[in-house]
């Protein structure tokens, strides 16, 4: 099982550099961030990190192939992969449905699966050829070519998924592996590695060399209760975007959750924590002592077939950034690395 940081880029950039320093010292196997405008900019930040550091891979998670013109965003990982000596990634999806709300893009009209299938295709032939004549659905080349040339042999490139069953299908047939984000029960990743594992055997790989990622709101401290509570501020955000389906594959009833997402999507922060419940919280991220996280994912995600755990850590600072709450015993993201690395990586090495 290996362990990553996915961070939201809002921190001051030189603490953000110093958290990616201290996570690559600490073993941790990549550093992803959210590549959206919401937030600061990855590329520049990784730019930055890939000279302080060396093992750590690093990339977005995920990159919106709605926003981003494929062929540019491969541009982008192969400079970062020759930057970084040959430790850039991909995660690819279609994108965040609030931030393409944003800018009055209506996703049911974009087919998201069929374009992100075709961004996915464009730019593993960029990146393994450096050029492409192409005549697609949703992207066109004529004779285009790069001097944007990765390091590794095979750049990974990999599907971010949520709703599933096609997109994890895709993942499994198509990519080098899925990031399945905002699960926490067996349930749901015994359906997401089940569609995996089948996309994968129709094309003949084995999945078990995917790389097969859960992406979960996580918080750990000394304290319990002050780290569930970090989690349970900021659960609300990121369950407003889970489709109904995976609502219940994790054990909730969406009916229960309406409040909440109400709330949030009216801007209504403190309504949405308010309406939280600590059950809700509970059950939609890893939160607790080191201990009480590791037990959860050894009980509820190892043991379908994960072999990737990405923690997009949350902390003092974030949840005062995302809703004005203080919570002053809630421990910072370096000491929150300093603990999986200690006390929760052991337990599956």
């Amino acid at each position: 099982m290996k362990f990553s940081y996915a961070m939201l880029p809002d921190y001051p950039l030189a603490e953000s550099l110093e958290s990616i320093r201290l996570a690559d010292e600490l073993g941790f196997h990549a550093c992803y961030a959210a590549d959206e405008t919401w937030h600061k900019d990855l590329w520049l930040l990784f730019a930055a990190a890939a000279g302080r550091t060396d093992r750590i891979r690093l990339g977005p998670s995920v990159s919106p192939v709605t926003l981003r013109e494929p062929t540019l965003l491969a541009q982008a990982l192969a400079t970062l992969d020759e930057l970084s000596g040959g430790r850039a990634e991909g995660l690819l999806s279609s994108g965040n449905f609030g931030l393409l709300a944003q800018y009055r893009i209506d996703w049911t009209g974009t087919r998201p699966l069929s374009r992100v299938k075709e961004a996915l295709h464009v730019m593993r032939t960029f990146l393994d050829e450096g050029a492409i004549t192409y005549e697609g659905e949703f992207f066109s080349y004529d004779g285009l070519f790069t001097f944007a040339r990765p390091v590794q042999d095979r750049l990974p490139l990999k599907l971010g998924a949520m709703r599933g069953p096609k997109s994890f299908e895709a993942a499994g047939e198509l990519s080098d592996g899925c990031h399945h984000a905002l699960s926490y029960t067996r349930e749901a990743y015994d359906y997401a590695v089940r569609h995996i594992r089948a996309g994968a055997e129709r094309a003949g790989k084995d999945w078990r060399s995917l790389d097969i990622g859960a992406w979960v709101v996580f918080a750990t401290g000394p304290d319990s209760a002050t780290a569930k509570e970090a989690a349970r501020s900021m659960v609300g955000i990121y369950a407003s975007s889970m489709p109904e389906e995976q609502v219940r594959r994790n054990g909730v009833d969406p009916a229960e959750l309406k409040p909440v997402v109400d709330a949030i999507g009216a801007g209504d922060l403190a309504r949405g924590i308010e309406l939280t419940t600590p059950e809700i919280a509970e059950r939609l991220s890893v939160a607790g002592t080191p201990e009480e996280c590791r037990e959860k994912i050894e009980r509820d995600i190892a043991p379908s077939g994960v072999n990737h755990m990405i923690c997009a850590i949350t902390d003092r600072a974030l949840v005062r950034a995302f809703t004005g709450r203080d919570l002053p015993g809630a421990a910072d993201v370096n000491t929150q690395l300093r603990l999986v690395a200690e006390r929760v990586m052991p337990g599956f090495e």
